[in-house]
């Protein structure tokens, strides 16, 4: 099928150079909490790339759950894919495709654990139910039936029918440390404008990239 023909003009406007500041967290949140009253659906969906060891990428969508000056983070079962490969090569990408608001944001960067207690914080916050998925699913293994998945559940609910469940010793978050973080904003003619924040001992230099 040739889809060569399928195109539109990217027209919400264009960004400056003043309209960026000096830190890339300020005007991420900017544009976070302008994608969320857009009502993105999932705003805080994010394609998050790693590469194994012997350099094959792999891509998914997870949600970002918490982001300030130290990085992004985001939570996982550690002995899933994602997981094996970040233990393997902890150079990660992070990407936000807001298409509606004709806007990208790239995160290349380094993967870390963060500590159980901050793990254990987020997992008490989630719903019972979600706390019981993340028992009953050793993620990212083969399973023959949907049926084996829901027995798995009703298991792990009979072993933990009162009280708090237990943040599993398999389970928590990382969070990506970011290198360079680059903002992109369509414009018409593809002549897109693009800024790239790169972090040279915790300060950040700005330049125009080409589109």
């Amino acid at each position: 099928m040739d889809i060569g023909d399928y195109r539109r003009e990217y027209t919400k406007g264009g960004l400056k150079r003043e309209d960026l500041t000096e830190s890339p967290l300020e005007l991420f949140e900017k544009w976070f909490k302008q994608a969320m009253d857009a009502d993105i659906p999932d705003a805080s969906a994010m394609t998050l790339a790693t590469v194994s060891a012997e350099g094959k990428p792999t891509q998914r969508t997870v949600l970002l759950k918490l982001f300030d000056e130290k990085g992004f983070i985001f939570f996982t079962n550690y002995s899933s894919q994602k997981s094996h490969q970040i233990s393997e090569n902890p150079n990660v990408s992070l990407l936000f495709p807001w298409t509606q608001l004709e806007r990208q944001i790239e995160i290349n960067g380094t993967a870390e654990k963060i500590s159980t207690a901050e793990s254990l914080k987020y997992f008490l916050s989630r719903p019972r139910g979600s706390q019981l998925g993340a028992w009953a699913s050793a993620q990212s293994s083969p399973i023959s039936s949907r049926q084996i998945l829901e027995s798995q559940l009703n298991k792990i609910k009979n072993k933990f029918t009162q009280g708090e469940i237990p943040l599993p010793d398999f389970w928590g978050g990382y969070r990506v440390i970011p290198e360079t973080i680059e903002f992109w904003q369509g414009g018409e003619n593809r002549l897109h404008d693009r800024f790239e924040y790169t972090n040279h001992n915790g300060n950040w230099k700005i330049e125009r990239l080409q589109p």
